[in-house]
C-alpha cells in the first residue's frame, strides 16, 4: 500500500449489506478535498472502473498518527430506500447568560445523538441554542431539540444535552489567627521559663549568705 499512497493514491474498500467487499483506490488529493467540505454523514457518489456512480458513506477513514493524512477508507455502499443508523453531531448556538454574566461554564453531557433515516434524508448535525440557559438550574434536554421529522431519533429523549455549573470557588486555609494564638503561647510559656529560672538563680544565693 506504500507505494499507492507514493503515487498519489488511497487504498479503500467498499462494503455493504448483500454485497462483496471490494478493494478501490481514490485519487488521495481529491478524497481530502471532499472529506474536509463535506459532512459526516454525506453521500458521495463512487464510480469504479467508469462503471455508473454509486451512493456511498464514508465511514471510516485511518490516518497517520503524525501528520493526520488518510491511509485508508471505509466506504458504505448504500441503498436508497434503506434506512441508516448513524450519529449526528450536536452543535451549541447563541449565549447563555449564566456563563456570560455569572462566570459559569458551559458543559455538554453528550456531543452526539443516534438517528435512523433514509440515506437522502440524514442530518448533518442538529443544532440548539443555549439562550434558555440564564441560571445554574436551567438544562437543555434532547426533547427540547427540533429533529427533522423524516428522522428518528434512536438517543433517550430525557438526555441533559447542555447545562451550567457554578464557577469554582477555592478556598485557602489562612491559619493566622491559629498561628497567633501558638505564638502567644509560644511566649507565654518563655516567660514563664525564665521566671522560674530567675527565681532558681535567688535561691541560690540566698543558701550562700
Amino acid at each position: 500500500m506504500a507505494h499507492l499512497r507514493k503515487a498519489g493514491k488511497l487504498p479503500a474498500v467498499v462494503y455493504g449489506h448483500g454485497v462483496a467487499s471490494t478493494n478501490v483506490t481514490v485519487d488521495a488529493h481529491e478524497f481530502e478535498q471532499l472529506r474536509r467540505r463535506s459532512g459526516p454523514n454525506t453521500l458521495v457518489d463512487l464510480a469504479v472502473d467508469g462503471q455508473k456512480p454509486n451512493p456511498v458513506l464514508i465511514s471510516d477513514v485511518q490516518l497517520h498518527r503524525v501528520t493526520q493524512r488518510p491511509l485508508h477508507a471505509d466506504l458504505f455502499l448504500v441503498r436508497m430506500t434503506e434506512e441508516l443508523t448513524v450519529d449526528v453531531p450536536l452543535v451549541a448556538t447563541g449565549e447563555s447568560e449564566a456563563v456570560n454574566t455569572h462566570g459559569g461554564t458551559l458543559l455538554h453531557p453528550i456531543e452526539h445523538v443516534r438517528v435512523k433515516a433514509l440515506p437522502d434524508h440524514l442530518p448533518q448535525s442538529i443544532q440548539y441554542d443555549i439562550t434558555s440557559l440564564a441560571t445554574f438550574d436551567d438544562v437543555i434536554r434532547l426533547r427540547e431539540l427540533e429533529i427533522p421529522g423524516d428522522v428518528t431519533l434512536l438517543t433517550d429523549p430525557e438526555e441533559i444535552v447542555a447545562k451550567v455549573i457554578p464557577p469554582r470557588v477555592e478556598e485557602v486555609e489562612v491559619p493566622v489567627a491559629a498561628e497567633g494564638a501558638e505564638g502567644a503561647e509560644a511566649a507565654e510559656g518563655a516567660a514563664e521559663g525564665e521566671g522560674a529560672a530567675a527565681g532558681g538563680e535567688t535561691g541560690e544565693a540566698s543558701e550562700g549568705g
